[in-house]
C-alpha cells in the first residue's frame, strides 16, 4: 500500500500540537490516535497499530496531545496524562480540524485510544457524535471518561489482555453506562502492553476490522 507521511502542526484548544499524517493513496476513513500515559505519537505499539490500518485504506493522525513543556512537567508530575478534560477537548478540537482539513475531510472519523487516552477518546466521541464513528480502545481506561460514557453514540470496541485483570474489571464497569455501543473482547494470554507475541498483531488486526465495519462512507 502506497501510503503519504506528512508531518503537521494541528490547532487544539488554544495549543498548538504536532501530529503526523498517514495517507493510503485509497482512503475510506481516518483514524485519529489518543497516545496513553507518558507515551507519544512515536509509539511503537500505536505506530504497528496504525500500520495495520494503513495497509486496510485507513489515514491515520498520530499526534502529540501535550506540548513540549506540558511533557516536561507530565514527566515529573504525572498529572497531565490523567486530565481527561483536557485530552477529551483538545481531541474534539482536532475532530474540527479534520472535518476541513482538503484531503481528510471528506472522510468518517474513528478514534483509537490506549490507556488514559481511551477515556479521552470516548469524551470526544461524546462532544462529537455527529462526526466520530467509532471508537476502539487498547488496555484503556474508559472508567475515567465518567458520566461522558453515556453520551457515547460510536460504536466502542473495548480491547484488554486476559492477563490485565484490574484493567478488565474496570472495562466491565464502563460497559454499562456505553448502553449497548459497547463491546468489550479479552485478547488471551496478553498483559497491560501487549507485548507477548501475536497479541499487539491481533490488536490491529480487531481494530481494523472494527474501523472497516463502522467507518463506511
Amino acid at each position: 500500500m502506497d501510503v503519504r507521511t506528512t508531518e503537521v502542526t494541528i490547532p487544539a484548544a488554544g495549543v498548538e500540537l504536532a501530529a503526523d499524517l498517514r495517507v493510503p493513496a485509497e482512503t475510506a476513513g481516518t483514524v485519529l490516535f489518543a497516545h496513553g500515559s507518558g507515551s507519544s505519537r512515536h509509539s511503537p505499539r500505536n505506530l504497528a497499530v496504525a500500520r495495520a490500518l494503513n495497509d486496510r485504506g485507513l489515514a491515520t493522525v498520530l499526534i502529540d496531545l501535550l506540548t513540549s513543556d506540558e511533557e516536561q512537567v507530565d514527566e515529573r508530575t504525572a498529572e497531565l496524562r490523567f486530565d481527561i478534560g483536557l485530552l477529551g477537548d483538545r481531541l474534539a478540537a482536532i475532530v474540527d480540524w479534520l472535518a476541513v482539513e482538503p484531503t481528510l475531510g471528506r472522510l468518517p472519523i474513528g478514534l483509537f485510544g490506549a490507556s488514559t487516552g481511551a477515556a479521552g477518546a470516548l469524551v470526544a466521541a461524546a462532544a462529537r457524535p455527529e462526526r466520530v464513528r467509532a471508537v476502539v480502545s487498547r488496555g484503556g481506561r474508559p472508567d475515567l471518561a465518567g458520566a461522558a460514557l453515556s453520551r457515547v453514540r460510536a460504536p466502542s470496541l473495548l480491547l484488554v489482555g486476559g492477563l490485565d485483570e484490574q484493567v478488565i474489571a474496570l472495562n466491565e464497569t464502563a460497559m454499562s453506562p456505553l448502553d449497548g455501543v459497547g463491546e468489550l473482547r479479552v485478547v488471551p494470554g496478553a498483559t497491560h502492553l501487549f507485548e507477548e507475541p501475536g497479541t499487539l498483531a491481533q490488536v490491529a488486526d480487531e481494530a481494523a476490522a472494527w474501523f472497516t465495519t463502522h467507518l463506511r462512507p
